[in-house]
């Protein structure tokens, strides 16, 4: 059952506007100047436990999780379990479950990665990797988002240029034949990373020992690898190819509302 918001959240704008692209727009305007709680409170009076954080418990993700419970909302929680995950983010979960005190939801493909490899031929990662992010990440999130509302996401403008123009809220397009959208809220899409890492030390949340190792942002194993601190927070992700994201974040259209 939804839970009412503390008070402490302030008041929250719009709860029963209609959500099209022009909205949007307006409600994008009106959270850049709200802080990340009434965010989050907006998100959870509008759409409750038809919304949902997805994490791949980078330290945005940890972040929202905790300012959530703090608030007293529910949200669910999933992550995409690959197969092809470091042993180190395997564990982050289970001590993650254990310090929030809630389930997170793992995402399996259809396929193991001994399937995949029968089909496809061995370490496609290495071959074809878009291919491998499609049924590994892509297929098995689409199928979450067809059951939600709303899809919580940590993105940060400051992550890298392809994210340097996130909005707080967005419209997608989830499946054009039925005409079905999918609101989008990105909470932390201003925080910086230095902000981000300041509230997970400061509350003593669980986070990836590989980030003390060198890795800035942690995806599979076969994929990831340390990077230097010039460098955009995931460039050490499928180095050698012209690939900067796995396409969760890229494989629905935008719906804009156009300016003249």
């Amino acid at each position: 059952m939804q839970t009412e918001i503390p008070t402490s959240a302030g008041a929250l704008p719009y709860l029963n506007i209609s959500i099209n692209p022009a909205n949007v727009r307006l409600l994008d305007g009106q959270f850049h100047g709200l802080p990340t709680e009434q965010v989050l409170a907006w998100t959870w009076q509008r759409f409750g436990r038809r919304a949902a954080i997805g994490t791949s418990f980078q330290g945005a993700g940890l972040v929202m999780m905790h300012l959530a419970k703090r608030l007293g909302i529910q949200f669910p929680v999933f992550t995409l379990d690959t197969g092809l995950l470091f042993p180190e983010t395997l564990e982050l979960k289970r001590r993650l479950e254990d310090f929030f005190g809630f389930q997170i939801e793992s995402l399996i493909p259809d396929l193991t990665v001994e399937q995949q490899e029968e089909a496809q031929g061995p370490e496609l990662w290495k071959r074809e990797p878009d291919l491998c992010c499609t049924i590994r990440k892509v297929l098995p999130l689409q199928n979450k988002l067809s059951d939600l509302d709303c899809w919580i996401t940590g993105l940060r403008r400051q992550q890298s240029d392809t994210r340097s123009d996130v909005g707080i809220i967005e419209l997608y397009s989830l499946d054009q034949s039925s005409q079905r959208d999918i609101v989008k809220m990105n909470p932390m899409a201003l925080w910086t990373r230095e902000d981000v890492w300041k509230y997970i030390h400061d509350h003593k949340i669980p986070y990836n020992p590989l980030h003390d190792a060198g890795y800035r942002s942690i995806g599979c194993q076969p994929c990831t690898r340390k990077t230097g601190q010039g460098d955009d927070e995931r460039a050490g992700r499928w180095t050698g190819f012209n690939k900067v994201e796995c396409g969760i974040h890229t494989f629905m259209s935008k719906k804009v509302d156009f300016q003249i």
